[in-house]
């Protein structure tokens, strides 16, 4: 049941995004009784956990192999291959990729540690190379400039697909992501 539902709630939230997702329509996707969902999972939050655990997964099949031991000139080329491949997805998994973002607890729990795992797993991607830029950062510093570079990142990515603000065409996102990323790769290098 599990995974029927898993499914069906992964087909809406593809088909429909997160906002169009009722345990109803769950309910008759999977062909089982509405309180069938809550013996499989505890609320709807657990199982769209489980859907964006299965985007991040998705994600990060879609970044490709870790490269690992940059030298100044490789860790800027991978950190503009993620970004590239960030937008990629977002493109190509857009309401999958928004949900990720969207889902909020109603009562204002965090996410179980083993989902915040997860995230902290595909950021360690952008902290490899950022290692070769900033070989004298401390651990923690990588993290937070990790989250800072993925959070500019994700404000051109968001901005540039969302097609009310129209903030950046959707032909210069990627040339504009590249610039960016770059210009950050040669700073933080020269300031090694």
């Amino acid at each position: 049941m599990r995974k029927l539902l898993i499914a069906a709630a992964e087909r809406r939230i593809s088909e429909d995004g997160l906002g169009a997702l009722r345990a109803r329509d769950l309910a008759a996707d999977a062909g089982c009784a509405l309180g069938a969902i809550y013996g499989a999972f505890p609320d709807l939050d657990a199982l769209i956990l489980e859907v964006n655990l299965r985007t991040l997964a998705l994600f990060e099949a879609a970044l490709g192999s870790d490269g690992g031991g940059f030298d100044v000139t490789d860790a800027a080329d991978e950190l503009v291959r993620l970004g590239q491949a960030y937008l990629a997805f977002a493109q190509s998994h857009g309401k999958r990729w928004r949900a990720l973002f969207q889902h909020q607890f109603a009562d204002g729990r965090r996410p179980p540690d083993g989902y915040v795992a997860e995230q902290a797993r595909l950021f360690h991607r952008i902290e490899a190379p950022l290692q070769a830029l900033r070989p004298d950062l401390s651990a923690q510093e990588r993290v937070l400039l990790a989250r800072s570079l993925f959070s500019a990142t994700h404000g051109i990515v968001m901005l540039g697909l969302d097609a009310r603000l129209m903030a950046l065409p959707p032909a210069v996102v990627g040339p504009q992501l590249d610039l960016l990323i770059r210009a950050m790769a040669t700073g933080l290098a020269s300031r090694a």
